[in-house]
């Protein structure tokens, strides 16, 4: 749940030791190199010798709708050159599809003109033929122009004309531009479309040969990986005549780890602090029951370094937004039946854990939530059972539902505006971020007082909006006062901080679409449940099977547009509207340079 603090340590040793340095370096592990040879930006990766290309081409294979037998004896097996010959075949199968389809057009555009080859210059004494496409309606004027033509094919409304001439007509000779036919027969066509099914026919079977190849491609992909990244690392040192200097970000709890490295291997080893200008890399820290969010806030934009980790609100909050869109306790029942079956499976890798405890946060706050509204796939519990003393929530009372999806806002910018202060805890601009908290509870206070008519909320908001006025005034911009005019100044750029009362007041008010969204769902099962029941009795007999099929289709529906509507804002209002008020620059992830272990 924050950013790992991180040191720069930079290593020197004998230009001779280096290989053997950065190999066991790499399996130390831990250490994310800095680049020293040339100018390699912070953004920039230093390409990993086809590791990219070697997870295409197993991506390719496995694929393939038809596998060959597996071989296991590494004899006439050359990774790089099995991985090269996938990528090319892969490329060369989608030229070849992309020129069937191409000749397959051609053809059908040719055809129309019949079979024919255009004559070679000074065959026809200069001549040449220029062919139209001519509405019936316009071959009036072809008729009463003086070309030299002839129609070679005519549809239901097009005539398709022929002009011989030295050079192009006019255009206002004919009534429409000309057409290119090519300069390829439609014998010659049909030819070269022959060979494309073929040699998309060889590609296919070639294909299907070099799956054979899987099996040792996933176990020698580590290795191979982690060759390509030690071979990236000599890059990165800067070398000299007789010595070599390797930088690197580590975290401060593995210096111990390094510096018994670098006294067993007799290196000079320097560790600095950051210095507040150059950017270190970002790694997150998150125990794996909060990990999800960690996952999801990557996904987005990676915080910088000086910044803060948002994983837990994250977390959190999409768990909440997901809840209230979705807001249907069957549905989260179904969902969580689903999960349970795939929890097993999900468990065999990090990144599978970490996705299936926020995948279970997310649906039982769904359950909670479907029970507190009462939904339970549209239908509403009965009054004698205990489900319907936990319906607390009307999602039809518009007014307390749209105050409650307001509330969650209000929580939700204000929380970030309290995190930026924490962050300028050392600057005066800290109070302009508590003063924007103040501004949105104080004028959610100020809306309230309003529908209650109570004096009490309504004195509460002028001192919550009062404090926070006076914090943006005088606090929002930096500007040291040494004199009146500083004064005159700093109260200015306030002014101008002021601006931003609409695009808070905007992004608050963007917290109602988790009301309109869930009351969308709501309807929707409702109004299937009920067209469901109106066909049963409209219709005895097969009614039932078409109740059922309205029920599968339309909850099925539903259920997908719940999904889509959960994760597309629940996520949106994490990374647009909190992100503005708490996370702004963007850092880059923080990548070990370690060894991998075997796929």
């Amino acid at each position: 749940m924050a950013i790992v603090s991180l040191k720069k340590i930079t290593l020197c040793g004998l230009i001779a030791d280096k290989a053997l340095v950065l190999d066991k370096l790499q399996s130390l592990g831990g250490t994310h190199l800095i680049p020293l040879a040339g100018k390699v930006s912070k953004s920039d990766n230093v390409p990993a010798h086809n590791i990219e290309d070697a997870l295409t081409a197993l991506k390719y294979l496995q694929q393939c709708p038809k596998k060959r037998h597996q071989v296991t004896q590494t004899e006439g097996f050359e990774f790089e050159a099995v991985v090269q010959d996938v990528v090319h075949l892969k490329n060369h199968l989608l030229d070849l599809l992309d020129q069937r389809e191409f000749l397959q057009q051609r053809i059908k555009e040719v055809a129309l003109w019949g079979d024919f080859s255009l004559a070679e210059d000074g065959q026809l004494q200069g001549y040449k033929f220029w062919f139209y496409i001519v509405p019936k309606r316009l071959m009036k004027i072809v008729r009463q122009s003086d070309q030299v033509w002839q129609i070679v094919n005519q549809t239901n409304t097009d005539a398709y004309v022929v002009v011989i001439a030295k050079d192009e007509p006019a255009s206002k000779a004919m009534p429409v531009p000309r057409t290119h036919t090519g300069s390829l027969s439609l014998s010659q066509l049909h030819k070269d479309l022959d060979d494309a099914e073929l040699a998309i026919e060889d590609a296919y079977a070639k294909r299907e040969y070099l799956t054979r190849w899987m099996s040792l491609i996933m176990l020698n992909l580590a290795a191979y990986e982690n060759q390509s990244d030690l071979d990236d690392a000599h890059l990165l040192t800067r070398d000299e005549p007789e010595v070599f200097v390797v930088q690197s970000w580590i975290a401060v709890e593995d210096i111990a780890r390094v510096e018994n490295f670098s006294q067993y291997h007799r290196l000079a080893m320097l560790i600095e602090e950051p210095d507040g200008v150059e950017q270190p890399p970002t790694l997150l820290k998150n125990t794996t029951t909060f990990a999800g969010g960690e996952e999801v806030v990557k996904f987005y934009q990676t915080p910088n370094y000086y910044s803060w980790d948002p994983s837990i609100v994250v977390f959190f909050s999409f768990a909440l937004f997901f809840a209230m869109i979705l807001s249907d306790a069957g549905y989260a029942a179904l969902f969580m039946g689903i999960l349970a079956l795939k929890w097993q499976r999900m468990g065999r890798t990090i990144q599978g854990i970490r996705f299936r405890m926020l995948l279970l946060i997310t649906l039982v706050s769904s359950g909670v939530w479907g029970v507190m509204v009462g939904s339970y796939f549209g239908f509403s519990p009965a009054p004698e059972q205990l489900a319907e003393k936990l319906h607390v929530l009307d999602i039809n009372d518009f007014d307390t539902m749209m105050r409650i999806s307001i509330f969650v806002g209000v929580v939700h910018i204000a929380l970030a505006n309290l995190v930026q202060a924490y962050q300028l805890k050392h600057k005066t601009t800290r109070f302009a971020a508590l003063g924007w908290a103040l501004f949105v509870v104080g004028g959610f206070v100020f809306w309230l007082a309003q529908s209650s008519e109570q004096a009490i909320l309504e004195q509460t908001a002028y001192g919550l909006l009062g404090t926070a006025a006076f914090c943006l005034l005088l606090f929002s911009g930096e500007r040291k006062i040494q004199k009146p005019l500083d004064l005159v100044l700093r109260l200015f750029d306030g002014l101008k901080s002021l601006t931003s009362i609409t695009k808070i007041f905007g992004d608050v008010l963007s917290y109602m679409r988790l009301f309109a969204l869930g009351l969308a769902s709501a309807s929707l099962a409702i109004t299937f449940n009920q067209l469901a029941e109106q066909v049963y009795h409209a219709m005895p007999g097969m009614g039932l099977l078409f109740s059922i099929l309205i029920l599968l289709i339309g909850h099925t529906l539903n259920i997908m547009l719940g999904i889509m509507s959960g994760v597309v804002h629940g996520l949106r209002l994490n990374f647009i509207e909190f992100y503005n008020w708490s996370v702004s620059d963007e850092g880059y992830p923080f990548k070990a340079f370690s060894k991998k272990e075997g796929y």
